[in-house]
């Protein structure tokens, strides 16, 4: 009798393990095949438009150049820097399709494809997947302020819907919602729930969430200026607007931090820091617009509800952008 309950308790076991094993790999086989996200500088891309408004798919083609040129490890397309809630479903795929075309293969190419109706968050992922993105990236439904159990269920139905290594994006100051660690970490053993970008301002978060969450999981930093930290903490990389501009030095700066070349990530990041506090000089993305239009990169069309950046602040934007050319 003994016997044969060590033998059953060791089958399982053997079970048990082999499944850990299975998972260990599929998501190690994910990484391999495509052009999942592995950390490091992914920016995310402001959507070059002309004067009119129209995109700008000859600029856009040569951002994704630029980018691939300096070092920059992601794209992420048709988040809030890319102005997404403007852009409609044709625009947007001919947006993806460029990116494929020009960086696929080449730079993982993520798109934003969050909205508060899932029904509207299952086309659009199903529309990056079908038009060649590598990921999603998917906000918390904004305003409703769904719980905890909701966000689960909300998540785990896109992931199960659409074959899509999608990234969880956490911003509570634009949504009114905040993922807790615990909902986080339950997410993660999703085998297509892959990452998450905070945005939540909370560096003791990097701790916790690499506590509790599956040991493939990205941690990506949302916020600029402590994306550095974030990094140096644990972090993977950093989804980032100022890569927009000097996307070499933010790509350096992360490769500093994540090999623990820690003065030599603080040094970067601190040439960096006046230029992280004027890009939210106002709403994203109307300074980096217009810094990215200093330098050359773009018109500077922006579609409303947005504007172009005030007077009162061009100044010290345009200083914080001359002290980096230097």
């Amino acid at each position: 009798m003994n016997q044969l309950f060590i033998i059953c308790v060791f089958i399982i076991f053997c079970r048990v393990y082999a499944f850990s094993i299975s998972k260990r790999i599929n998501r190690i086989h994910r990484i391999e095949m495509l052009m999942t996200p592995v950390g490091g500088s992914n920016v995310a891309l402001i959507t070059p438009m002309k004067l009119n408004g129209d995109i700008d798919f000859k600029t856009l083609e040569n951002l994704l150049e630029w980018h691939f040129e300096e070092g920059t490890e992601g794209i992420v397309l048709l988040g809030t820097t890319g102005e997404a809630q403007t852009i409609n479903m044709a625009e947007r795929s001919d947006i993806i399709k460029k990116a494929v075309s020009v960086i696929g293969g080449k730079i993982p190419i993520i798109v934003g494809t969050g909205a508060v109706n899932p029904l509207n968050v299952l086309q659009l992922t199903e529309n990056a997947k079908q038009c060649g993105a590598d990921a999603s990236l998917i906000v918390t439904p904004f305003y409703v302020k769904p719980p905890q159990r909701a966000l689960i269920k909300h998540y785990n139905t896109i992931a199960d819907k659409v074959d899509l290594p999608m990234i969880l994006y956490n911003c509570p100051g634009r949504t009114g919602v905040d993922m807790d660690i615990d909902t986080i970490s339950k997410l993660s053993r999703h085998q297509n729930i892959i990452g998450i970008k905070d945005a939540s301002g909370d560096l003791k978060r990097v701790s916790e969430l690499r506590l509790h969450c599956e040991e493939y999981f990205l941690l990506y930093g949302g916020d600029d200026d402590i994306g550095c930290d974030f990094v140096m903490m644990g972090g993977d990389g950093v989804i980032s607007v100022t890569a927009n501009v000097f996307p070499k030095l933010e790509s350096q700066m992360l490769k500093y931090a994540k090999l623990r070349y820690y003065e030599n990530a603080k040094k970067i990041n601190s040439e960096l820091m006046p230029l992280h506090k004027s890009l939210f000089l106002e709403s994203n993305p109307i300074p980096v617009k217009r810094a990215l239009n200093m330098i050359g990169k773009i018109e500077s069309g922006i579609r409303p509800p947005l504007t172009h950046l005030d007077a009162k602040h061009y100044i010290k934007l345009k200083s914080s952008i001359s002290q980096l050319l230097k």
